[in-house]
């Protein structure tokens, strides 16, 4: 069932929907394509058809992304809560022709439609921090993996050098709400964003909550100074 705070999180999304493409490339200064691109190695064996769950899709990026460097007989399921974000993706989903690659589902991903075992991989890109209950979600990601399968998350961080940190902490809590409610009206939205980042645990309390939902080797590497982490576990 789904809480108060998975309900507002839903709509904030479907307002956002809209311009949530362009302000990702213009607050992150392109660099978040890059992060995406270096997660694909974990994610993808282009030799090898794959199963392959991406979850809180968003609007399809890291998805459409996924089927390109993957194998033509792979298939990709976006999963996303908000409605809005899934038919934006469904559009650029189509304009790619990526229609015979690419599924979508509407759910609460943390309690998803999908049988035990059925995915080779689950990802998620820059979502988890929004989940009303992470550690049932990590679960469920262990669930619909089958046994041998991994789970690669990106998320957004905190350098840890201090100056970049206070840099980091003045554009994300000051500058991002102005330059996102400027553009998408929704100046709330971009002041959640930037707190949500900040309530996120550290690496190695993230790492031992995965540890405890069900994964194994699991392991955690930095990019552009800490600002975003890729994190893997094993089912």
């Amino acid at each position: 069932m789904e809480g108060p705070r998975t309900q507002e999180v839903g709509q904030m999304f479907n307002s956002i929907a809209d311009d949530y493409d362009r302000l990702n490339h213009i607050l992150s200064l392109g660099i978040d394509r890059s992060w995406r691109r270096r997660a694909l190695k974990q994610i993808v064996t282009p030799a090898a058809p794959q199963k392959i769950l991406d979850v809180a899709c968003g609007t399809g990026d890291f998805s459409i992304a996924i089927a390109k460097a993957a194998h033509i007989h792979s298939r990709i399921t976006g999963a996303d809560l908000s409605d809005g974000m899934l038919e934006v993706m469904q559009g650029k989903v189509a304009r790619e022709g990526l229609q015979k690659q690419i599924s979508t589902m509407q759910c609460n991903c943390e309690d998803m439609p999908f049988e035990d075992g059925a995915f080779d991989r689950v990802t998620i890109a820059f979502g988890i921090r929004n989940f009303e209950h992470r550690e049932a979600a990590l679960r469920e990601f262990a669930r619909v993996l089958k046994p041998g399968g991994r789970l690669v998350i990106l998320e957004l961080s905190i350098p840890s050098q201090p100056f970049l940190r206070k840099v980091y902490n003045f554009y994300f809590t000051k500058i991002l709400p102005l330059i996102g409610g400027l553009v998408s009206g929704n100046k709330g939205a971009y002041r959640y964003l930037p707190a949500s980042v900040l309530r996120f645990p550290g690496p190695e309390e993230w790492m031992s909550t995965m540890n405890a939902c069900g994964f194994s080797s699991v392991t955690h590497k930095a990019f552009t100074f800490g600002i975003c982490r890729m994190y893997t576990g094993t089912k």
